[in-house]
């Protein structure tokens, strides 16, 4: 199995529009961090998590031509954006893409992008559009997808709520403001886990580094990989100041994963 981490940045990205900062302004690669967006595959099954609105310049940066499935984290600008990349993949399947996604992340993708889920909408000859099949998903209720296990586990995200997604011995979790007791217990056994920091200081909807590394611990997991990372925080800096076994993610970043 392999995770793939396509994007790593805040809602703003990195670099920050307008801003002059040292992170914003590293020649790092690594502190170059667009909209977060992972990819994970198993034998012949490819699922996206999210559609931000670098999804164009990730898939290709990534040399993604087929995914089998997206599974949306919440319904937020930056994790939905690039909703209508999907037409690509689904214009090349004699059946719509299935995305899955909590109740009302679908609700809120129907609305906003209402020419994608309205059938009533006509599509312009000569034209496309994305053709998705949404699929509600319930906390703790695993799925099959293909070949791979989804479990969806659903965390604090300020006044909603968001899921994070376990596949055996990985998880991907972003945007959570902690873990709590319930959904550690249903990440107990991961190994290597991407998992959400936003800055060192206090936010309201999102995890500190040092909360997600307290979470990382209590989960146990082998390694740990920081996501939806600010400019406040430059790679090659926090790597060196996380304990052993925390580093931080990085566009681009390809994780081999041991059943």
């Amino acid at each position: 199995m392999r995770l793939r981490v396509l994007g790593t940045g805040t809602s703003f990205g990195v670099p920050q529009v307008g801003c002059a900062c040292a992170v914003c302004r590293s020649s790092d690669p690594r502190d170059r961090r667009t909209r977060t967006a992972a990819l994970i595959e198993r034998g012949a099954t490819r699922l996206l998590v999210d559609t931000p609105p670098e999804l164009r310049l990730q898939l290709l940066g990534a040399g993604i031509d087929r995914v089998d499935a997206v599974l949306y984290t919440h319904e937020h600008a930056d994790h939905t954006g690039g909703i209508d990349d999907l037409r690509v993949f689904s214009i090349r399947r004699p059946t719509p893409l299935p995305v899955f996604g909590q109740s009302q992340t679908l609700a809120y993708l129907s609305q906003a992008f209402r020419y994608i889920f309205d059938d009533a909408t006509p599509v312009p000859k000569g034209t496309s559009k994305p053709r998705l099949a949404p699929h509600p998903l319930s906390h703790g209720q695993q799925i099959q997808v293909g070949e791979l296990e989804v479990l969806p586990i659903a965390f604090e995200h300020g006044p909603t709520s968001v899921l994070g997604y376990r596949f055996g011995p990985a998880a991907y979790v972003t945007d959570v403001k902690r873990v709590g007791p319930e959904a550690l217990a249903l990440l107990r056994g991961v190994r290597t886990l991407v998992l959400s920091a936003l800055w060192w200081r206090p936010h309201p909807t999102h995890q500190t580094i040092d909360e997600a590394i307290e979470a990382s611990r209590a989960i146990g997991a082998e390694r740990t990989y920081l996501t939806h990372l600010s400019h406040e925080t430059g790679h090659q800096d926090l790597l060196n100041r996380l304990p052993a076994g925390i580093e931080p993610a990085y566009d681009g970043l390809s994780l081999e994963i041991e059943p």
